[in-house]
This record gives C-alpha cells, structure tokens and sequence, in this order.
C-alpha cells in the first residue's frame, strides 16, 4: 500500500501549511494570515542530496567555485549600493515634501491661520492617500513595516509576496507617502523590508516578470543561499536607516536571524559598510545644497556629544525608573497594537480596500488637526537670551529644520514649544528633545500633551494599510516621557549638571527595549547614531531594565505581530513541556503517507491529491524482507518529475542509477516569490497513469533522524538551528556501525596524495594538549 502508516515520521512543526497564491498572479488583492494552518509554507534550507546534486557537484570545479564566491560578495556590494541608495532617494522625498508643505504653511498663514490649516491638511492627505493606494491597488505586502515577514523568512517560513519586486516599488513609494504625511509612524522597519527584496531579488536573478533577470547571475538555486543574501539586506536597512552599520550586524544577528556563521557574518559586515559609505557620500553631497530642502535632518544622527559629560551616583534612581516606565508603556503599546490590529483585520479590512483607504485618510486628517490645532491653545514664549545661549537662533526660519518655532506668537521673538515638536520632520523633531543646553525648552504640560496625543496615534495608526515603522515614534515617544523625568530630576537635583537632553535620550532607549525587547544591537545602534560612548553604561541600565519589565507582560512586538499574522516562528528556546515529552509521542498523532522506490504514477497523482505534506518517506525492502527507509522525497520534486514526464517507465522495478541523466539540478529549484506549481495544473493520460516511476535517484538519501525517544526540546532546537523542514522519527537502532568524535572531523587534506590524515598527528609533537584531548575522544 502507498498509504503506509509509519509511526516514525514528522511533520514541521506539526502543521500542514497550503499556500496563499502570490500578489505576483494578481489573484488575491490581500494577504491575509488569519491563523496558524494558513499563509505559509516552510523554506527547504536543508541541501537536497540527490543524485543530480551530486552530479551537478562533481561537474563544478574551481573555477565554477571561484566565480561562486566572487558572486556572493559582489552581490553583498550590490546590496549595500542599492539600499544606500533607497535611503537616499527616501530620506530625500520625505525632508523636501515635508519642507515645501511646512514653507507654503508657515507662508500662509501669515494672512490666514484658516486657509494654511486647509493647505496643511490637503498636502498630508495627498502624500498619505498616494501611499495607501499604491499598497492596496498595487502592492499588498508592502503593508506595515515588514519587519516580522522577515523575521518569518530567516526563521524558515515563506509568506507569499513578501519579496515581491512590486513589494520593493510598494516599500520606497509608500514610505515616502506615510512618513511624509506626517503619521505617527517610521521608515526604518520598511527600509529593512526594502534591503531584504533587494537580496532576494539579486539572489532569483532578477524579476522574471517584469523582465529583469539573467541567468549569469542565477547560480543562488537553494533556500539557503537565498537566506544568507536576505540577512546581507536586513543588516544594510539598519544601517542605511540609523547609519549604524554595527548596529545593523547586531540587528540581524539578534533580531532577525536564527541561523549565523563566521563566513555570513563577514559578508553582513561588507554590505554594512558599503551602505555607510554611500549614506555618507550622500550627505555630504546634500551639503552643497543641492537637495533642495534637505538640511541637517533626513538621515539620522543626533550628535549629543556637548551635552552631559558625566552622571552621579544620584541619578542612577531617576534612570531606573525611566526603564520601568519604558518597560510598562512599551508592553501597553504592544498589547494594544495586538488588540486593535487584531479586531482590524476582522471585522474592517475584510470589507475591501476601499475602507482601507478611507480608514486610513480618517487617520491623516485627525493626525493633522491634532498636529495643526494643539499648538494654537498653547502659550508662547519668550526666545532665549542670546548672550546666555551663543549659537541658537530663535525663532528659526520658516521651512528650515531647527529649535524654536515662531507659531501663531504675538511677537517675533517668541516660539511655540509645543509646535517645536509638531511642525518638524520626525528626525529634527528628536534632535530638539535631544538637544544639549537647552534648559526650559519645553514646558512639563506641552510635553505631557505630545505623549498623550503622539502615543494614541501611534497605536491607532501602526497596522494601518501603509508601510509603518515603529522605530522613530518610539523614539519619539521615549525621548518625551525621558526629558520629563529630565526636568525633575533638574528641579531636585539642582547642584548636578543634569541634561534634559540626556535623559530624552535614555527615555528613547528604554520604550524601544520596553516594546520591542532589543538589547545588544538597540544599544549599538543608539551609540552610534547619539555619538556618545560615554552614555554605554547608562543605555544598557535602561535597556536591561525595561526588557525585564516588558517581558513579564508580554512578547516583543514583532513576535506579537508574527502570531497575529499567523507567523509560526521557532522561538530561540523550547517550551518547559517539551523536556518530558519524547519524539514518539509528539509523532504519534500523524499519519504518515510513505511510497516506495518504485512507484505507480497514478498513486502518486492520488496521494498528492489527497493530502498536503510536503515531505514522504520512500521505503524499500532489504535483503531479508524488512522496510528500510531509503530517503525523503519533497512534494515539489514529485512535481517537477509529474510534469516533465521523462522518467516514466514501463517497468515496475528499479532503474540504473548510472543511465540517469535527463534532470539537472536546477530543474528541482523552487520559486522565490510564486506559489509554484500545483498537482492541478499537472495533466496526465490513463495510459501515462499505469506507468511507473523510480524515486531514488531523486530522493534524498540522507534525511535527518532521531530516535524515538528523543526528547522533543532536543528535537526543537535541532530544527531551529538546522532549519530543518522534515525529521524522521525511527525505533531505537539495533546496532552501531562507528563512532565519530572531534579527533575525526579534523581532517586535513594533503595536495600530493589521495589519502587525508588526521590534523592531531601533524601538530602533535608540537600540541601535546591538543593530542591528549583528543585521544581522550
């Protein structure tokens, strides 16, 4: 029977995933993952070792290797370039349409507050409205920031659409849109959205669809390849967002990625150097002026390098509690993004895309009144002395980024301290409550009211139909409720030399660990782009005590966004039960569907018909009538055989190994960005139903397995640090035919001869502690 029931077989995760079709066929306007059993498929980072592999292995040779590596960094140098230059071109859009709309606002109302706000209004309604449109009509996937598809990705699943080359368009213009429109949200999560579809589309070749790609450059024919240039381009988003490309190594080794090594690690750090080269070359390109309202803001780097020079013993208190505060209202934040992503994309997004839009157009004109109206209820103030505070101007031009803005005062030498914060790009916004030697700036009920007001909008916008990154307003959001703290601490303490500024940046510091639980690279990240090492210790306090805060409540924000989007992420540590249950038990309730070597192709078109694993056993007989497991077959190479139709035989026993030779290895490769193919769009006769197919040389003879009473944490984390899509389940071996130890994997191979020699007896009479350790193997 084809259908036999073996108790030694696993499933992934114990899921049977079926696939969304792709945004690339236009069939669907949404991607929609309402649970766990939908959305998405497991990615084959396991190498294949069939025959044909093995074949298309002993055919390459050091040149095909050479040329193999040479492409692999040539790729992460692309990869820096291209989302150097999407940040670039980003930035750029977002600093001159907010500059043109703040002039022609700040122009007009000189005559007429009304007519302004109108101006004010219809220019973020136009930015944000072309935004949304182009991700409903145009670019589903490019909705939110990306960021937990990603993570999906590098953790071993493929949510269709995702890496999309109309996802990138999606990301860079909708980017420009939202950020633009002045929403409470960022551009940094997208960036690192738009860094991965570069990678993944170097590492396809190109878009077939849109007719850019070539096969010189299509050798990256495996999940894994594609995986290491996906984490080259999460790396160069950070660093191309933050100009911090040693906080984007430490992003995606920490945030992102569940698989890292010596060699990936290397090509991370090149992409991240080469995306701070061009952002640098950028800037100081800008500074001819020669991008039009492009000033000191658009890529971020809040130099506090004048401010606090050093701390007391005093202020450790006030800090501390600044991280549990960023760790209370960091957990809000994601408990109530959940809750109202959640009921968003129950009840209102099924209804199309044009509550979308409209939901979404709600948002900007409230987020405009708020921004516009507030400021007008506040009282101005009187500038600073300018003897007393050399090298500030006050009020600052209109349409120019700065300190001080002159709105809707009596006089010309007062400012709005509350529209010191509205009437900003977000960047210059953060540079103000950071800024050094600016005592009394803000007033304690301004700020309070920013918190309020900026925090509500930000939970109501995040999940909206928009690319949205929660970077920058939870800095903006932290550095809030840090400089109020700051100003407390001024009026007790006051013989200290306390920075305001000091204490934004640390409360910055504490949400984005309170909410999204980073520790090493958020640390890095916020070193580099304040350029004060001498805060390290202080950002790690924050950051250490809002984590801990924020994970009694609840997951990091992206975990909580990736259950949402029915994400199924292996975690980095196994559940408590996982310890007392085994292997078999956590087998027991599958059913296996197995074929044998050979196999009649009608049977096989019935049992891919009849269920969708992805994966089946093939068992074969042995010399005294007991089934052995010979191999894994992948449901997408039973396909890929189904269709081409030239491995039929008559025969109903097993072929020459040697005469096959009609597959290359490339036949067998996956789409990247498609639902690929499916048993329904295969069509066959009655006659080519009765033939026969041979599946050992297609197989993979070398499948993982573990013994039945394995426990099933073990079996987890060999999934995840394997990224492992199949494990077979067997009885305990009744026999052991060797033994490998640590003295057999030092191998070293001579130039001049076939035989290798083990490495411990060429360097042991200069080792004799290496030797002794490994004779103790």
């Amino acid at each position: 029977m084809l259908s036999n029931h073996l108790q030694n077989g696993i499933e992934t995760a114990r899921l049977v995933w079926s696939r969304l079709p792709s945004s690339e066929e236009g069939e669907r306007t949404e991607i929609e993952l309402p649970s766990h059993s939908r959305g998405a498929e497991s990615l084959d980072y396991e190498v294949i070792e069939n025959y044909a592999y093995r074949e298309a292995q002993a055919q390459r040779g050091k040149l095909w290797v050479s040329y193999y590596v040479v492409l692999k960094w040539l790729f992460s140098l692309i990869i820096g370039i291209g989302t150097g230059l999407a940040a670039v071109f980003i930035n750029l859009a977002v600093e001159n349409f907010s500059g043109w709309k703040y002039a022609a606002t700040f122009s007009i109302i000189q005559h007429s507050y009304f007519v302004g706000f109108l101006v004010y209004i219809l220019f973020n309604l136009g930015l944000v409205f072309s935004s949304v449109y182009i991700v409903t009509k145009f670019a589903p996937a490019a909705a939110g920031s990306g960021i937990p598809e990603i993570k999906g990705y590098l953790n071993g699943v493929d949510t269709p659409g995702i890496l999309l080359f109309r996802t990138l368009i999606g990301k860079v213009f909708g980017s420009i849109g939202s950020v633009g429109g002045g929403l409470a949200l960022g551009k940094e999560g997208p960036l690192v959205h738009t860094g991965a579809c570069i990678a993944s589309l170097l590492g396809q070749g190109g878009s077939k669809r849109y007719h850019l790609s070539s096969k010189w450059v299509r050798v990256f024919e495996s999940d894994r390849d594609r995986r290491d240039l996906v984490t080259c381009g999460c790396a160069a988003g950070v660093a191309a967002a933050f100009r911090a490309p040693v906080g984007g190594v430490l992003f995606a080794l920490e945030e992102v990625t569940s698989w890292w090594r010596s060699q990936l690690m290397w090509r991370v750090f090149f992409t991240s150097a080469v995306v701070a080269v061009v952002v640098r070359s950028a800037m100081n390109w800008c500074k001819s002026g020669k991008c039009g309202h492009f000033g000191s803001g658009g890529f971020i780097i809040w130099d506090i390098s004048g401010g606090q020079e050093d701390y007391s013993f005093q202020e450790l208190l006030p800090m501390a509690i600044i991280g549990v505060i960023g760790g209370l209202l960091g957990a809000l934040f994601n408990q109530l993004t959940l809750f109202i992503t959640s009921w968003r994309r129950k009840y209102l997004h099924k209804k199309g895309n044009r509550i979308k839009i409209l939901e979404v157009c709600i948002i900007s004109l409230v987020t405009s009144v708020i921004s516009f109206g507030l400021p007008l209820l506040r009282r101005c103030s009187a500038c600073p002395d300018s003897e007393m505070s050399p090298g500030i101007e006050c009020p600052r031009p209109p349409g120019t980024d700065g300190n001080f803005v002159n709105f809707y005062c009596a006089k010309d030498s007062e400012y709005n301290d509350l529209a010191t914060i509205f009437f900003n790009t977000q960047d210059d916004a953060i540079r103000n409550l950071f800024s050094a030697k600016t005592f009394h700036e803000y007033s304690a009920q301004s700020l309070v009211i920013f918190l309020v007001m900026f925090y509500s909008l930000a939970v109501v916008t995040f999940g909206t139909a928009v690319p949205a990154g929660q970077f920058v307003p939870g800095i903006m959001i932290g550095s809030t409720y840090g400089r109020l703290v700051g100003m407390l601490v001024v009026k007790f303490y006051r013989k200290l030399n306390v920075e305001e500024g000091t204490y934004a940046l640390l409360g910055a510091a504490s949400f984005l660990g309170g909410s999204m639980r980073m520790t090493v690279s958020l640390c890095v990240i916020m070193v580099e782009i304040t350029n004060n090492l001498k805060l390290l210790p202080l950002i790690m306090l924050v950051l250490l005590i809002s984590k801990a805060v924020g994970d009694f409540f609840n997951k990091g924000l992206y975990e909580e966004q990736a259950q949402l989007r029915g994400i199924p992420l292996l975690e980095s540590r196994p559940k408590l039960y996982m310890r007392n249950m085994t292997a078999k038990e956590a087998s027991k309730n599958q059913k296996v569907v197995s074929f044998p070597r050979v196999v009649k192709v009608g049977n096989i078109v019935s049992v891919l018909r009849s269920n969708k694993h992805n994966g089946y056993p093939v068992v074969d007989q042995g010399q005294n009538g007991e089934t052995l497991v010979i191999g894994l077959i992948l449901r997408s190479h039973l396909l890929v055989l189904l269709q081409s139709k030239m491995d039929f035989q008559n025969s109903p026993f097993p072929c020459d190994m040697r005469g096959i030779n009609r597959h290359n290895f490339s036949d067998f490769v996956k789409p990247v960005s498609s639902k690929g193919m499916s048993i329904e769009e295969i069509h066959l006769t009655e006659d080519e139903l009765e033939l026969y197919l041979d599946l050992a040389p297609f197989l993979n003879p070398s499948p993982y397995i573990v013994p039945e009473d394995m426990s099933l944490a073990k079996v987890y984390n060999l999934f995840r640090q394997l990224g492992l899509r199949h494990i077979f389940v067997v009885p305990r071996p009744s026999r052991v035919i060797g033994l490998i130890t640590r003295k057999d994997l030092l191998l070293e191979e001579r130039d001049h001869s076939a035989t290798t020699e083990l490495q411990s007896t060429s360097v042991r009479s200069q080792h004799p502690l290496l030797d002794s350790l490994l004779n103790q193997e």
